[in-house]
């Protein structure tokens, strides 16, 4: 298991709702040894004028998934873990329903972490796929 502090989805999801992952109703869904996963529904929040789920929704679930699990993995007393690079490769368009995003790492290391997102749609189809590069940095 990589988790320095374990958490249920209840327990993720149970935290302030003044930030953008509230605001598009991310929800986190499972906890494993060494993933995480968190739905986001495609409705008007997160849709582009296009009337197709926005890039910049997909990133944000990307990055939420991938904030959160580093702070899973760090002793949250001496560090803080803050995003230092994302980048993200959009697939296919999806038009409603909810996208799941599956959050693995790549590098889990004293001084940075990478984690790689992919999110599907509700059908299964793989729409974005994402890479997370977080910083851990010693607190002041």
């Amino acid at each position: 298991m990589i988790w320095f502090n374990e958490f249920s989805p209840e327990q993720l999801n149970d935290r302030p709702k003044n930030h953008m992952g509230a605001f598009l109703d991310i929800k986190f869904t499972q906890v494993e040894n060494d993933t995480l996963t968190a739905t986001m529904p495609v409705d008007e929040r997160t849709h582009q004028p296009a009337g197709i789920l926005h890039g910049g929704a997909s990133v944000v679930l990307a990055e939420t998934l991938g904030s959160v699990a580093s702070y899973m993995c760090i002793d949250p007393e001496k560090y803080q873990a803050v995003g230092l690079e994302i980048n993200a490769n959009h697939l296919r368009p999806v038009k409603s329903g909810l996208v799941t995003g599956i959050c693995k790492p790549l590098h889990i290391g004293a001084k940075t972490h990478v984690w790689e997102i992919k999110i599907y749609s509700d059908k299964g189809k793989m729409n974005c796929i994402s890479r997370l590069t977080v910083a851990i940095i010693k607190k002041a």
